[in-house]
């Protein structure tokens, strides 16, 4: 344990130095821009930059991505809440209770616990990440296809269950996302399925023009197209930081989402989505406010799941550093990097590279410090976009869409793609479908549907491999439980 500890303090002081500070600050300062912008995303975005590994040297390259990397993380709470406009798809869930919130005049604590509540898990996070890494890592990796399809199906489950007026309702929307990512080529075989012979449609549709069509676009459509009158007294800012009573119901949702992220951050089971999908499944259960859930807006509902995103993210590091295996985009391109420089993460890269990985570690600490003072300061900046008239801002929402994800491909067929999307998300809120579902199923249904495979592969075709193992037996009890309840 000492000798850890020196290590960390070894990293701080590497880190801690004024060029790689300021190279912090910069990966910071982009991430958060990052994910203010919808289309773009940190995994665009360090792809983007990933030729600075020829002029910059290892460390400080490193750590400049990694404040990309959670710094959109931060960002994309912002657009979420104010606009129902999420950067990144870990803040769609944000944009369900934040932007009630905002609508209902408190944007500005809706903001202040994305905020802190980043920083708390983050934090709890790293500090998991400097003690365990070699060990949780350890475990994650025992786990195989059968429990990688029951993670997936459980959080199948929870959205159904919760998300919608009804579960019927849930259900529908979520086998709608999973007919949208059935479409491309199949992972296995090969083939082209569902794609009616258009090219654009053979890599499958992107999860970030179908959240931002479904969110963005149908938000400021139905607004244009029902909301002809619209309340005065509605995004009225009454405070911008947090009551007494905000803070006494942040924070329990802080720490259940940070336990509920961590884990998930550790294993390739889908990225953030998962972990802020139940805890806000938990917080909505939990919550003791549960009128104000899909009407005024409940800030346990953009707490937890904010959380719960910062913790997932951090701990993705876990697998990459000592496994070599990454467990979402991000950390895939950041694999890129590491390779640019001849760098192979694995257990061996604490022995070899020890410097560069804990003054990646003790950047983390710094990043999340700098985010919380980069982002604090600016709720009061940032809510006076809901002074914007509302012509004029959903005006801009949808030129903002549409410049996004016009620049993910520079395909005019992904604009039409974003507006028919848009029109689907109009008719589900004009008749009270849940629209976050349809993002989760085309998410995780291609992931589920390799996992299966590949679960009755290793059971010859025989579907007993999902109770021939602990793991999966706890998994679908705990299945058949939420869907009891």
């Amino acid at each position: 344990m000492m000798e850890l500890w020196t290590q960390l303090a070894g990293g701080f002081a590497t880190a801690g130095t004024p060029i790689n500070l300021l190279w912090a600050l910069l990966g910071c300062t982009i991430g958060t821009a990052v994910g203010v912008l919808p289309g773009i995303g940190p995994a665009t975005a360090v792809a983007m930059l990933l030729p600075i590994t020829l002029k910059v040297e290892p460390t400080a390259s490193m750590i400049f991505f990694a404040g990309i990397y959670y710094g959109a993380m931060y960002g994309g709470s912002t657009t979420s809440i104010l606009l129902n406009t999420p950067g990144e798809s870990g803040s769609m869930v944000t944009a369900m209770e934040g932007n009630k919130m905002a609508k209902s005049g408190r944007a500005g604590a809706a903001l202040a616990t994305a905020a802190i509540g980043s920083f708390v898990a983050g934090t709890i996070a790293t500090v998991v990440v400097t003690l365990f890494a070699p060990a949780v890592a350890e475990w994650a990796v025992k786990l195989a296809s059968p429990e990688y399809f029951l993670l997936m199906v459980l959080a199948f489950c929870t959205v159904s269950a919760v998300l919608g007026k009804s579960t019927l309702r849930g259900l529908t929307s979520l086998f709608v996302g999973l007919a949208m990512g059935l479409v491309g080529l199949d992972q296995i075989s090969g083939q082209a399925r569902y794609t009616a012979g258009v090219p654009e449609l053979m890599d499958g549709l992107e999860v970030v023009l179908i959240a931002v069509g479904l969110f963005a676009v149908a938000e400021a459509l139905y607004a244009v197209l029902f909301e002809r009158r619209v309340d005065a007294s509605q995004n009225k800012l009454s405070r911008v930081h947090m009551t007494r009573q905000d803070w006494r119901r942040s924070w329990p949702a802080w720490l259940r989402a940070t336990g509920i992220g961590i884990p998930f951050g550790c294993i390739p089971a889908g990225g953030s989505e998962i972990p802020t999908f139940l805890s806000y499944a938990t917080e909505k259960k939990l919550s003791k406010h549960q009128g104000e859930f899909g009407t005024t807006g409940a800030i346990e509902g953009v707490a937890g799941p904010e959380a719960a995103n910062n913790a997932a993210i951090t701990a993705t590091l876990i697998p990459l550093l000592t496994l070599g295996i990454p467990t979402s985009n991000t950390t895939a391109v950041l694999l890129g990097a590491f390779q640019n420089y001849g760098l192979q993460p694995g257990p061996q890269l604490f022995d070899k590279s020890a410097a560069l990985v804990w003054a990646l570690i003790a950047s983390l600490y710094i990043g999340n410090v700098m985010l919380l003072i980069l982002n604090l300061p600016l709720v009061g900046l940032w809510v006076k976009l809901l002074k914007i008239p509302r012509a004029p801002l959903y005006a801009g929402i949808l030129i903002f869409a549409t410049v996004g994800v016009y620049g993910m491909r520079q395909s005019a067929f992904d604009l039409v793609l974003l507006y028919a999307i848009g029109l689907l998300g109009v008719v589900m809120r004009r008749f009270d479908f849940p629209t976050a579902p349809v993002v989760v199923g085309m998410i995780l249904g291609p992931l589920a549907e390799a996992q299966m495979r590949n679960a009755l592969s290793i059971g010859e075709g025989h579907w007993s491999v999902f109770v021939q193992r602990p793991m999966s037996v706890v998994l679908l009890v705990v299945i058949f439980a939420v869907l009891g309840l």
